[in-house]
């Protein structure tokens, strides 16, 4: 391995010996420099995961940065992950409950019609099972809406069963977009869904209907309304690196480095969870700063052009709970099992199938649960996931919350009264 200064002398591997964590501990005071970073007073070039860097004092350099990062930091999973219940919380309802609508118009830059002027979009956010697609239906057809989905696992084609995605019958009521976007096998990021999101929305409000955003990933939904910090991009040869690296070390192994490389994010990431783990050093190291900083100082690019209509679905919560394991019984009883056979037979474990529901079914198909096992499961993986999007939301601002079910009549009959006092 060389470096780019010429010859190998003095390289300090830190792929997979000994030497990687003494150096980093040894780091008391960063610089960035080309790939990499420097400490102080240090003479050696360092390579770190494939990445090289000359070890010594140097001014700090501006990073170039480039396209969208996938997902803010965070110490526990977000809503659209549905993998871990160290997030749920109480039952206690969201706040802001009542009937009367909280308008919040997009921010605009330069010059741009009065707020009054602009296009309205309405955003329906809830748990999953309270009744979303129902209700943008009914308002769709009332209002010549078009739906924009916003669910993390409704992208992929193939995923029917275990997504509760609109039937067939169902689409063909009105338009649908960002539902069956590509194959299991392609990851989607919340940055490809605010791009492609943003821009169903302005071909709706170009052909003069109401686009109705609709679904349960808190992360697309900030991502459309607030966007993503400009994040460097993936790089894969150090993601595997990372991966091996993390394989042949403790469980804390990656969050160690993290912990030398951005404290501070690190205090936000839990040891545990890899893929954030390893998204933050790669920017740390791409981004040739601690990812704190680059949060701190880079701007993101928050939707503008729309008025914005936040409608919260929160029903009572045994009423929910019932729904839901009523519907994921329906699921495993209509082929959930076998479907997740087939996909797994035509691309692999691929990360989509450790969604909620697939990976219970993926763990009978390996025989590590019986087929009732595997519904009691995803039956308390729906209700704490519930939880989970509720908490996601109430940080959501400005939010008309309303205490029912989205298909109850009351429900539609005072949505509507709103969305028409809007326009």
């Amino acid at each position: 391995m060389s470096n780019a200064r010429g010859g190998n002398a003095g390289l300090v591997e830190l792929g997979g010996f000994s030497a990687r964590l003494n150096w980093l501990r040894k780091m008391d005071q960063i610089h960035w420099e080309a790939g990499g970073f420097i400490p102080s007073g240090a003479k050696a070039p360092l390579i770190l995961c494939g990445l090289s860097a000359r070890l010594k004092p140097c001014p700090v350099t501006k990073p170039r940065l480039t396209r969208v990062f996938q997902q803010p930091v965070k110490s526990c999973p977000d809503a659209n992950s549905a993998q871990s219940d160290a997030c749920a919380d109480n039952d206690a309802s969201p706040k802001g409950t009542g009937f009367s609508p909280y308008l919040q118009p997009a921010q605009n830059s330069g010059a741009s019609a009065p707020d009054g002027e602009l296009p309205l979009a309405v955003l329906l956010l809830g748990p999953t099972g309270s009744g979303k697609t129902a209700l943008s239906l009914a308002l769709g057809e009332q209002f010549n809406g078009e739906i924009v989905s916003c669910d993390s696992v409704a992208v992929y084609r193939g995923m029917e069963l275990g997504t509760a995605k609109p039937t067939s019958a169902e689409r063909a009521r009105l338009p649908h977009h960002l539902i069956d976007v590509t194959g299991p096998d392609q990851p989607y990021t919340a940055g490809a869904y605010s791009r492609a999101a943003r821009a169903a929305l302005a071909e709706i409000a170009a052909r003069n209907g109401l686009p109705i955003v609709t679904g349960g990933t808190g992360l697309y939904l900030r991502a459309l309304t607030e966007g993503l910090f400009d994040g460097p991009e993936r790089q894969e040869e150090l993601r595997e690196r990372l991966k091996k690296s993390a394989d042949q070390h403790a469980v804390a192994w990656l969050h160690r480095i993290l912990k030398k490389l951005d404290p501070e994010t690190a205090a936000r990431i839990h040891a545990n969870d890899t893929p954030k783990l390893i998204r933050a050093i790669e920017v740390c190291l791409a981004g040739r700063r601690p990812m704190s900083q680059i949060l701190e100082n880079q701007g993101k690019d928050p939707l503008t052009g729309f008025r914005l209509l936040r409608i919260g679905l929160n029903p009572p919560r045994q009423a929910l709970y019932d729904r839901l394991n009523r519907r994921c019984a329906q699921m495993f009883a209509d082929g959930l099992i076998e479907e997740t056979r087939l996909l797994l037979a035509r691309y692999g474990r691929v990360k989509a199938l450790d969604s909620l529901g697939y990976r219970q079914a993926l763990a009978a198909i390996d025989g590590q649960l019986s087929e009732a096992e595997a519904l009691v499961l995803a039956q308390q993986g729906h209700r704490n996931y519930a939880k989970r999007q509720l908490t996601w939301f109430r940080r959501e601002p400005e939010v008309h919350w309303i205490e029912s079910f989205g298909d109850a009549p009351e429900t539609v009959s005072a949505v509507a009264a709103l969305v028409e006092a809007s326009l």
